[in-house]
């Protein structure tokens, strides 16, 4: 087979290009076969090579160049000058007197300070940013909507005006009619005495000119003259018509106009729904005014590059699994706090969560594998592997049933309820279509609550969200002012206890919210907790916290 022309599925040597890949070279960033590694040393004589397992790759530490001194590497660091130094530039004028370090020393803290800013990018700023810009698109959507609505309303206004205009119009005509009518009337009746008078006239000529010709004396004398009767003339009747004169509209005449602003507001929490509980109820414990750090137990991680704790699962009242940067997972005795056990990922990747079964046994997501593993008897089962998605929180509920928080590489998230590997439920979308969990978080939480609800930590959405056994959403808990550090509310690890508490750890303010089963606050658990993030609970509701950076495991008690 020509490896330049068929596909392959292992990665070849640089030099040869076909043997398999077996060492490195830290140096040159070089990928090479044993049998290769001779011949990569002869051809560059100039500087060291440093060869590695291929696993172990870019796993060496490269020193800065000297500024001064090109050829030399500067292990140390001045602490005055503050820059990395080589052993010429110790030994010269220009550093007398100066304190150095080693700049693995600093490199150490400079670190440690990277870490923390990054965490705080990560966790506080980032999803700030994530939730101002989901903020603006739904103003943004809503604002086109208030228009549409307002030019909705002038559109309909515009046809009142136009029937209140068009009744006013025939009011008038009808006005304008009823005084045409009435003058009208009364110039026909004047009219009509003119003429009834010329007609009398008339007959009254008539009457004179018959009398002037008559040889009969009697008639002429019967005339009495009519010109006096007739010589007054009615007064002349002048009409007017009504002008019509319209009057010019002014805008502030017919509505009322306040221009719009831009201005902030909040968003109101869902509306809660009842949720049924779910088998019979545990004996009611109260809280206590001021929770307990009962014991604090330091967890080894196995990470030669900043090593941190991220998670914690109870397998009984004394012992506990724990997980964090490295790819082991360990057992602790609660009580000792010594190590009892250590198992190595199936993969070689480290764990991204775990949760423990009711029968005892470890589960825990190879995120970048694709896997929910289990380990029984000593052994590591794959239970369920993914194609398109990758496993993050997982927890496993007294039925067997596994929920998972789950990721596309395009950052898309949902949850998915599993019976073996049978999927059984998906909580991805509400029933607007619309996604439910914030895009690009790929740390969610999981747990499940005595009354089946499925309790959700969103660092993104920067809330809890907690589902009826249907997955319908019930609440959404965003935190509660004012936080022990005043800072946004960053949610990690989630658990619940016997009273159907729902416990999320704070990382952002170094504490843990406890709410009750309908998203109320009841109170915060700090008992100095520095970045808290993974959580349970055991059987006599203690609470562990995984504290990441510190790596210890503190056992409290918040319950009386």
């Amino acid at each position: 087979m020509d490896p330049h022309t068929s596909a392959q599925d292992v990665m070849r040597c640089d030099l040869c290009e076909t043997a398999v890949v077996q060492m490195h070279c830290d140096t040159c960033f070089v990928n090479l076969c044993k049998a290769c590694v001779g011949e990569h040393f002869s051809a560059d004589f100039s500087k060291p090579h440093t060869i590695v397992d291929f696993k172990a790759r870019k796993s060496t530490l490269i020193y800065p160049k000297c500024r001064s001194h090109d050829v030399e590497t500067c292990e140390m660091y001045c602490n005055q000058c503050d820059i990395p130094v080589c052993n010429t530039c110790i030994a010269s004028d220009q550093h007398l007197g100066h304190n150095f370090l080693k700049t693995l020393e600093v490199l150490s803290k400079r670190r440690e300070k990277i870490m923390m800013e990054h965490t705080e990018l990560n966790e506080t700023i980032y999803p700030a940013y994530q939730d101002i810009a989901c903020d603006v698109e739904k103003s943004l959507g809503l604002l086109h909507k208030e228009y549409e609505k307002l030019s909705v309303a002038i559109t309909k206004q515009e046809e009142i005006w136009q029937r209140e205009i068009k009744e006013l119009v025939t009011k008038l005509k009808s006005k304008i009619d009823e005084m045409k009518n009435k003058q009208l009337e009364t110039l026909q009746k004047y009219f009509d005495g003119i003429k009834q008078k010329i007609s009398n006239i008339q007959d009254e000529i008539n009457l004179i000119d018959d009398a002037l010709i008559s040889t009969n004396i009697s008639e002429i004398f019967s005339i009495l003259s009519p010109v006096d009767k007739y010589r007054k003339f009615p007064k002349k009747i002048m009409f007017a018509v009504p002008e019509f004169s319209p009057n010019k509209i002014q805008e502030g005449e017919l509505y009322n106009f306040k221009p719009g602003i831009l201005e902030e507001h909040e968003y109101k929490l869902l509306t809660k729904s009842e949720s049924p509980e779910a088998g019979s109820s545990p004996p009611v414990k109260h809280l206590l005014d001021e929770p307990e750090a009962v014991t604090t137990i330091k967890i080894d991680v196995d990470c030669w590059f900043f090593p941190q704790l991220y998670n914690v699962a109870c397998l009984s009242a004394e012992e506990i699994w724990t997980s964090g940067s490295d790819k082991t997972m360990k057992l602790y005795s609660i009580n000792q706090g010594s190590l009892l056990k250590s198992i190595t990922t199936k993969s070689g990747n480290r764990p991204e969560n775990i949760a423990v079964t009711k029968s005892g046994d470890l589960v825990y997501t190879d995120y970048d594998g694709r896997t929910v593993n289990i380990l029984k008897n000593e052994q590591i089962e794959e239970v369920i592997r993914l194609q398109n998605w990758r496993p993050s929180g997982v927890f496993s509920n007294d039925r067997g049933d596994f929920l998972v928080t789950m990721y596309t590489d395009n950052k898309q998230s949902k949850v998915v309820r599993y019976s073996g590997s049978t999927e059984k439920q998906t909580i991805q979308f509400d029933e607007t279509g619309k996604f439910l969990f914030s895009i690009g978080s790929l740390d969610n939480f999981i747990s499940e609550n005595r009354n089946l609800d499925i309790c959700v930590s969103d660092w993104g959405a920067r809330a809890v969200m907690v589902f009826n056994q249907a997955g319908n959403l019930r609440f959404r808990y965003t935190g509660h002012t004012p936080a022990p550090k005043n800072k946004p509310f960053c949610p990690r690890g989630i658990t619940t206890d016997s009273q159907s508490h729902i416990l999320t750890a704070d990382i952002a303010n170094d504490c843990v919210h406890i709410i009750d089963q309908d998203g109320e606050f009841l109170r915060y658990i700090d008992c100095g907790l520095s970045f808290p993030w993974g959580l349970c609970t055991d059987t006599n509701d203690y609470l562990y916290v995984a504290q990441q950076f510190k790596k210890e495991v503190k056992k409290i008690k918040y319950q009386k």
